[in-house]
């Protein structure tokens, strides 16, 4: 007969829904999390006191599930920073650009150039490495400005950030709400984020090209010179540190940084590393990479500095990651995450609060793998729509248990589908206000882009929700 639900249950499933119906509605969902910690922790201690410390706990809990994915981010874009005040990022890339010949070479270069930096240095600071150096070239080569940030907006923020194969950011947060390991997500969003990809980054291209044909967008060119401001400030110190550095020491560790990085990726694959060891192993390098470059770069001052590129990494981190924590907070409660929090132990019989609700839709709806697979796509889209991508992974992460429950199967499955959904339209290819590191530096309206990239992203979610129905 398995545990009937308690009202407890019920009062998770309300607030689940309450949150979605905020999501939709584009406004900020942290302060009804906090009030759904403090009406479920009452219910669960019966003291008002306790539930208040319950908030404050589930904070700590929610930070301390994702302090490695907040400190990796931080640590890289605290690294992007020195290579890009030093001018190595163009070091990195300028043998890439005598490629550039056509819009097409332009499009498609630009994008996988994009894909490979994002991997490792995620997509926004990846936008100033790649932005800054590629731009102008693929511009001059006849892509529009506009082509560009798609090239660049598609392949990172949407391939590379919806997989997230090599940092691991987003599975490690879909993984912990769905209650499964970190490379059981990884594995299953390898062909997944490939359809969604193939499907879009084309679709893009051949709308682009026929777009270019019919109004002639070449002729139409913007310039994107101040674009970069958007991200990393040019300052005097910088310009003069693109002048200190010599072309010989630039070569040296333009083949230096991706060199060691490759070796990262071997050691991954010869030792099996996976989730938090792959993770550090990369952000150890990013730490030892950022300290040697700005000890040459600044010489006296390069103690300091380094500090001060730690600042701007966990400003960054910290204001993305943010809204996170409330909202993962809240649903971690729907797994283990109560008894840590609150203190208590589940009833008996109970697996979890997703897990109970989910066996008990499978005694009375015919839940089955195509409802399963577009309920999540459907719910991933809707937590993009605050234009993070990240804040509503959790949520996706807790239905997809709860389907998964249902139908008997398929978690990894559902659980990297909600993700790659919640990413390509809230991490930053449709929403226009997350839309604005790609737009800025390409001198381009944000509204523009979002509206370009519609039909391709689409029609790759549409394809993706398709293909996912018969690996559940």
């Amino acid at each position: 007969m398995g545990l009937e639900l308690t009202a407890l249950h019920y009062v998770y499933v309300l607030f689940v829904f309450l949150i979605l119906g905020v999501m939709v509605k584009r406004r900020d969902t942290s302060l009804l999390c906090i009030v759904g910690i403090f009406v479920i922790g009452f219910m669960v201690t019966g003291s008002i006191y306790q539930a208040i410390s319950g908030i404050f706990n589930s904070f700590v809990y929610a930070a301390t599930e994702l302090m490695d994915t907040i400190l990796i981010i931080s640590i890289i874009v605290a690294m992007s920073k020195v290579l890009y005040v030093t001018g190595i990022n163009a070091a990195m890339v300028a043998p890439i650009t005598k490629l550039i010949c056509t819009p097409s070479q332009a499009y498609w270069i630009t994008g996988l150039v994009m894909l490979i930096m994002s991997w490792f240095f995620w997509p926004s600071p990846s936008v100033a490495l790649v932005g800054a150096v590629l731009f102008p070239v693929a511009v001059k080569a006849g892509l529009p400005p506009l082509g560009v940030a798609m090239a660049m907006n598609l392949f990172g923020h949407g391939i590379a950030l919806s997989g997230d194969f090599v940092i691991q950011g987003a599975p490690k947060l879909t993984a912990a709400a769905a209650g499964i390991p970190v490379k059981s997500v990884v594995s299953a969003s390898v062909p997944l984020v490939f359809v969604m990809g193939l499907v879009t980054t084309v679709t893009a291209y051949w709308l682009l090209i026929r777009q270019m044909r019919q109004e002639n967008m070449a002729g139409n060119q913007t310039t994107g010179a101040d674009g970069d401001k958007y991200l990393i400030e040019k300052d005097e110190e910088n310009t003069v540190l693109f002048a200190a550095l010599s072309v010989t020491v630039k070569n040296i560790f333009a083949m230096a940084v991706p060199i060691l990085f490759f070796i990262d990726v071997i050691i991954m694959y010869t030792t099996g590393l996976q989730g938090g060891d792959a993770t550090a192993l990369i952000g150890g390098t990013a730490v030892f990479i950022l300290a040697l470059i700005a000890l040459v770069a600044h010489k006296q001052q390069g103690l300091e500095k380094i500090t001060a590129y730690f600042i701007d990494g966990f400003k960054f981190g910290f204001t993305v990651f943010g809204p996170v924590i409330p909202i993962a907070a809240f649903f971690y409660l729907g797994d283990s995450g109560i008894t840590h929090i609150m203190g208590e132990i589940l009833p008996a019989g109970s697996q979890g609060l997703v897990n109970d609700v989910g066996l008990a839709i499978a005694r009375v709806v015919p839940v089955n793998a195509g409802v399963s697979a577009i309920t999540l796509t459907v719910v991933g889209a809707v937590t993009g729509l605050d234009g993070s991508g990240f804040s509503g992974i959790s949520l996706a992460g807790s239905i997809a248990r709860l389907f998964a429950a249902a139908i008997g199967s398929g978690i990894a499955t559902l659980t990297a589908l909600g993700q790659i959904a919640a990413i390509w339209v809230g991490g930053g290819t449709l929403i226009p206000w997350a839309l604005l590191p790609a737009a800025a530096i390409c001198g381009v309206n944000p509204f523009d882009l979002a509206r370009q990239n519609l039909v391709p992203v689409l029609c790759g979610l549409i394809t993706t929700t398709i293909v996912a129905m018969f690996l559940i």
